[in-house]
């Protein structure tokens, strides 16, 4: 089997290298200050590396899932980092959230080194990670993601080929806007009818009968009824940071953004105030500015 590397062992990150390991991988892993305690995954038989370069040269497969674009292009490009250990051949799957332009430039760079890629950006939630049930946006070529299907299939339940490299991460910035765009709507008309003395199981009960019932309210309706923003474990300064991204998309494409700048806006003012607060909060946060 392939030996796979993975760096960013964050909350979606933990869960794809546990599921990684137990399909029977060789499992190395980047040490690194933000990751999630490691112990389980060492007991398991994985083995940490101090150097991006170091897990890379020991690896046929690496797996990146961290923050963003600038954390991609550190971890690959800066010194000591994954494309100076890159095997020939070997391949990078990039599981993070990325501007599609930079994901362009970085597999070029990747295609130098006589390496290959694919953006596989994924939706869903630390919870469907842990179960080996993400959802997998992936760009590349064709006959790389039939390769490495059987890996993805170790910690994904729905896996699409969106086309070629870049396309996965511009597919996963569009699916960021729509939800995050409605979670957006469900905060602000929550923070309304607070306002409005409408009783929020009332509001909840209307809207998933009606026109606002979705995966959205269903994420957000754990919070509006009882407090509890844990099924939407999703950070105001993860949506801003992703909306940000999908602005400069829809610039760099000539393409309509108006709505986009108005749910980014909200996202911005709320991010600065408090930035690791969930976004299935947004109702309670509106109504305290």
């Amino acid at each position: 089997m392939k030996k796979i590397g993975m760096a960013g062992i964050g909350m979606m990150g933990h869960g794809i290298a546990t599921n990684v390991r137990k399909a029977g991988y060789h499992l190395g892993v980047l040490e690194h200050p933000g990751n999630q305690p490691l112990d389980g995954l060492l007991a398991q038989g994985a083995v940490a590396y101090g150097s991006a370069r170091e897990l890379a040269a020991d690896s046929d497969v690496v797996i990146l899932c961290v923050t963003g674009s600038p954390q991609v292009e550190a971890v690959l490009c800066q010194p000591g980092g994954v494309l100076e250990g890159l095997r020939p051949g070997a391949a990078i799957v990039d599981c993070s959230t990325a501007i599609p332009s930079s994901t362009l430039r970085i597999a070029a760079q990747v295609a130098e080194r006589g390496g290959r890629f694919l953006d596989a950006p994924m939706t869903r939630t630390p919870k469907e990670a842990a179960e080996g049930r993400l959802n997998l946006l992936v760009g590349g070529d064709r006959a790389l993601f039939d390769e490495m299907l059987p890996l993805l299939r170790s910690f994904a339940e729905n896996i699409t080929h969106t086309g070629p490299v870049g396309s996965g991460h511009r597919m996963k910035l569009l699916h960021n806007f729509v939800s995050l765009g409605q979670v957006a709507l469900l905060g602000e008309a929550a923070a309304c009818a607070a306002r409005a003395d409408i009783d929020p199981a009332v509001l909840v009960d209307v809207l998933a009968k009606g026109g606002g019932g979705g995966a959205a309210l269903e994420r957000v309706k754990p919070y509006l009824l009882n407090r509890d923003p844990t099924a939407l474990r999703f950070t105001l300064a993860n949506a801003n940071k992703d909306l940000g991204y999908y602005s400069q998309m829809a610039r760099d494409s000539d393409a309509a953004h108006d709505i986009a700048d108005s749910v980014a806006a909200t996202f911005r003012r709320l991010a600065a105030i408090a930035p690791e607060r969930y976004a299935s909060e947004l109702a309670s946060l509106l109504n305290e500015l």
